[in-house]
């Protein structure tokens, strides 16, 4: 019997995912990506934004799915008291640029009010130790198109103007609903002000 559980443990330790999220106090890598703010090419450098003040970086799977959709509204809504409390917002996916342009100029979406970045080969979702999903094979967003990228996780980072991490906000691991990674990152960048 006690065979047959460390077994079980063994096998449910390897079968879990070799990422954990970046924590609080930890220094948050510098990158640089091609992105999209109003359905236009935008680049986004981490440590040039993090020199006008926090950044709230929040990966999620894809564009046009329902909990992506409704992360990207909420920001749109919240985005004049980012803005009012000097922080900057990113929103990362491994969608191609394409996708891209399209969420970020559609006024149900992005709205143009804040840039969104392709971390495509999903390098940049690696070095913060996100659990990046495969492809899934005839996997469709709510428009019916193809997704056919890999999925990163949905995480938030609040990065303070140190590049030091302030805050992880994680669907998984705090049961935050997409709209909630908006409201915890909105009152952390406000107190930190």
């Amino acid at each position: 019997m006690k065979k047959q559980i460390a077994i079980g443990l063994l096998a449910a330790l390897c079968a879990s995912p070799a990422y954990a999220a970046l924590k609080p106090g930890d220094t948050a890598p510098d990158f640089t990506l091609p992105g999209s703010l109003g359905g236009k090419d935008f680049t986004f450098t981490l440590k040039d934004a993090l020199k006008k003040g926090p950044v709230v970086v929040y990966f999620y799977p894809s564009a046009y799915t329902g909990g992506c959709d409704l992360e990207a509204h909420t920001f749109a809504e919240e985005a004049a008291k980012f803005d009012a409390a000097g922080a900057t917002i990113l929103g990362v996916s491994a969608d191609n640029m394409q996708r891209l342009h399209q969420f970020s100029a559609d006024p149900n979406f992005c709205a143009g009010k804040f840039p969104i970045a392709s971390d495509e080969s999903t390098k940049v979702a690696k070095s913060y130790d996100l659990a990046v999903g495969a492809a899934r094979e005839g996997a469709k967003d709510v428009r019916g198109q193809e997704i056919g990228h890999a999925f990163i996780e949905r995480v938030t980072y609040v990065i303070g103007k140190n590049g030091k991490i302030l805050a992880t906000l994680s669907s998984k691991a705090d049961g935050l609903s997409p709209d909630q990674h908006v409201a915890k990152s909105l009152e952390i960048v406000t107190a930190s002000k």
